[in-house]
């Protein structure tokens, strides 16, 4: 009887769960001996070979060049004969992925979740879903109890109770404005705290407090290795009606001809300079520098130290590398991320990476 093993995407960087398929040294039904080539991937902060661990036919290739993958996923397998035929992909993680909002699961996680009565779309968006963290979800407490009565317009909620959610915290009760009433995150236990703030439940309570008089929110989410699901969290929070304050901590500055979109988070020490545009849902993070006419789109991630020169235009969702300098006049393509202290000397093409630590592009190494 034929017989076949899966070759599955390593994990090549904790922070970031996707990497993109560079090369594809195989062909579909092709031999291949232990220690062959399969794969290349790349991430911001690596490349990596996937090689084969015994002989045998590559069978059921997954995905192309130009692909970007998500630790845990059968990239294809090794069978012992090239006519055996892989399983239908009827409950994969893949699928999954696309049908419950872009869900990041093993499938061992999915069948745990089947087996325990989670549904899916209750599961935490901003991690790798295993069957761990769908055991300790099955075992939530349930949400606190919310004092009745209406909230008043200054009050806020925080979604996301991971590093990101307790800068943010910090940060709003060093600007005075709003209160944190509670932090959201369906991956925590309801009645358990971060920085002293309760967390009420996931999302299964967000009606609830919209109904009570809570208008807005704040989504911690920093999306670091998968900006999709920050961007997922502004469209759970939006579809109940909540909104999004623009948050500037009170040591950055921003020169008066700057304009920051609704939901734009701000922090410590950072520079936003004369007639920048920073749109919906995007971070300038602590101490970075926006020079003079930049514009960041919606949902980018300028992360700390990063130096943007004048000019520069960055793309919806794209991550800026702590401590990377991006030169005057370059454009940064839409999801494109650039590492932690990258040169940037020309453009960057919609989803590409630029490596940490590397000039781009790779001639400017010579110049």
């Amino acid at each position: 009887m034929s017989t076949a093993v899966e070759v599955r995407v390593p994990l090549l960087n904790p922070n970031e769960r996707e990497a993109q398929l560079v090369a594809v040294h195989v062909s579909e039904g092709g031999s291949i001996s232990a220690g062959d080539l399969i794969c290349t991937l790349e991430t911001t902060k690596s490349t990596a070979d996937v090689v084969a661990e015994q002989n045998g036919f590559v069978v059921g290739i997954r995905a192309y060049v130009g692909d970007r993958l998500v630790a845990g996923e059968v990239f294809c397998w090794l069978a012992d004969d090239r006519k055996w035929k892989p399983p239908k992909k009827t409950k994969a993680a893949s699928d999954i992925k696309q049908a419950d909002l872009d869900l990041r699961i093993t499938e061992p996680a999915i069948t745990l979740a089947e087996e325990l009565g989670v549904d899916l779309k209750s599961l935490p968006r901003d991690i790798w879903v295993t069957e761990e963290v769908v055991r300790k979800h099955a075992q939530r407490a349930k949400p606190v109890e919310i004092p009745e009565g209406e909230f008043d317009s200054q009050v806020l909620i925080v979604y996301g109770g991971g590093g990101h959610g307790k800068a943010l915290i910090d940060m709003i009760r060093t600007h005075g404005t709003y209160t944190v009433i509670g932090v959201l995150d369906d991956g925590l236990v309801g009645g358990s705290q971060v920085m002293g703030v309760s967390i009420l439940g996931g999302a299964e309570i967000l009606e609830t407090l919209k109904q009570r008089g809570v208008e807005n929110a704040v989504n911690a989410v920093g999306g670091i290795g998968d900006m999709q699901s920050r961007v997922r969290v502004f469209e759970i929070l939006r579809n109940v009606g909540y909104a999004f304050p623009t948050l500037v901590h009170p040591t950055a500055y921003i020169e008066e001809s700057a304009e920051l979109a609704e939901g734009v988070q701000v922090f410590p020490h950072a520079y936003i300079g004369s007639d920048v545009n920073v749109g919906f849902g995007a971070i300038v993070n602590t101490a970075a520098v926006v020079s003079h006419d930049c514009h960041i789109a919606e949902y980018a991630n300028v992360a700390p130290g990063a130096l943007l020169a004048g000019g520069v235009e960055i793309g919806a969702g794209t991550l800026i590398g702590m401590g990377a300098t991006i030169n005057l006049g370059v454009s940064i393509g839409t999801g494109a991320r650039v590492g932690n202290s990258a040169v940037v000397k020309a453009d960057v093409p919609a989803n590409g990476i630029v490596r940490a630590g590397a000039v781009w592009p790779e001639s400017s190494k010579r110049d």
